[in-house]
């Protein structure tokens, strides 16, 4: 596939997998749909490698339990919890904001320096959540609400920590696709841990739609949605392919109004408008001209 078609793929698949957590929530418990996601994703990743002849061993493990832990269970703990309280389309918005917790985990974990530019896309998206739940949270305060913005903010964070994982698991020589690979069956594991450490019964849902969403998210979803999205950023570098966190959560939007009756309120759309704001801002990147002029990538 040539960049264009990567990168409207990996929008296109990203802005649609927040509907299909939605379909997974309620009959069964949330851990253990997020278990068989992984479980399922984990194996076809596998496996996938084994007959290409490509899987390895990682040489060190505890950057890579650490992604996993981080990537494909606790993160997913939080966004599913999230979509339970609170449209999945707005769960989508939080969620693009995790360019900015990188940048501060980075900071944190690796030194890296906070720029103005940083900051400033922090400030606008965070003016942007407050708008986007001005209504929930100040005029009328609904607490499932609060909760909800809550394990949103988790769930990004865990998979802000998860990239730092990632990003150490590189410096190393452990590949994002064979970190994924195994962390994706690891995460299957610790979930299966946290299942059966509070007796949670492995039940099986009766829904025709719920397994539809289950394939869904843990192929196109999991295993060619990280895949093309890997392949974008080895192309084209990491801040282009970042652009696609700016374009995704209007797909996730547009599907929460159809399927979900989304309200779009005036102040909830300036509030959309002004966090993906922010994440132009935090992915914009002059470059030079041969002449001297500055223009954006």
């Amino acid at each position: 596939m040539n960049n264009i078609t990567l990168f409207i793929t990996t929008v296109l698949i990203w802005g649609t997998t927040w509907i299909g957590i939605v379909a997974q929530i309620g009959e069964i418990p949330i851990i253990v749909s997020i278990f068989f996601r992984f479980a399922l994703a984990g194996l076809i990743m596998l496996a996938g490698l084994s007959l290409m002849k490509r899987l390895k061993r990682p040489s060190i493990w505890r950057f890579v339990v650490l992604q996993a832990l981080c990537l494909f269970c606790f993160n997913f703990i939080g966004l599913y919890k999230a979509s339970a309280l609170i449209p999945s389309g707005l769960v989508s918005i939080v969620f693009s904001l995790a360019s900015i917790f990188n940048a501060i985990n980075a900071r944190l974990f690796f030194g890296d320096r906070i720029t103005l530019k940083t900051l400033l896309a922090g400030g606008v998206g965070a003016t942007g959540l407050v708008l986007i739940f001005w209504t929930d949270l100040v005029v009328s305060f609904d607490a499932a609400t609060l909760e909800g913005i809550g394990w949103a903010v988790f769930g990004t964070l865990m998979f802000s920590l998860g990239n730092m994982a990632s990003r150490r698991n590189s410096s190393i020589g452990i590949t994002p696709v064979i970190a994924n690979s195994w962390g994706m069956g690891i995460g299957a594991l610790a979930l299966l841990g946290l299942i059966l450490a509070s007796e949670q019964p492995l039940a099986l849902s009766t829904k025709l739609e719920y397994w539809v969403a289950l394939v869904y998210l843990a192929v196109i979803g999991s295993v060619i949605g990280f895949t093309t999205y890997l392949m974008l950023v080895a192309r084209i570098g990491s801040a282009k392919a970042g652009y696609a966190t700016v374009l995704f959560p209007m797909v996730a939007l547009a599907i929460s109004t159809l399927f979900e009756g989304y309200n779009w309120t005036p102040v909830a759309i300036i509030g959309i408008a002004l966090t993906l704001t922010g994440n132009v801002i935090m992915f914009w990147r002059p470059r030079k001209r041969d002449s001297g002029e500055l223009v954006s990538d």
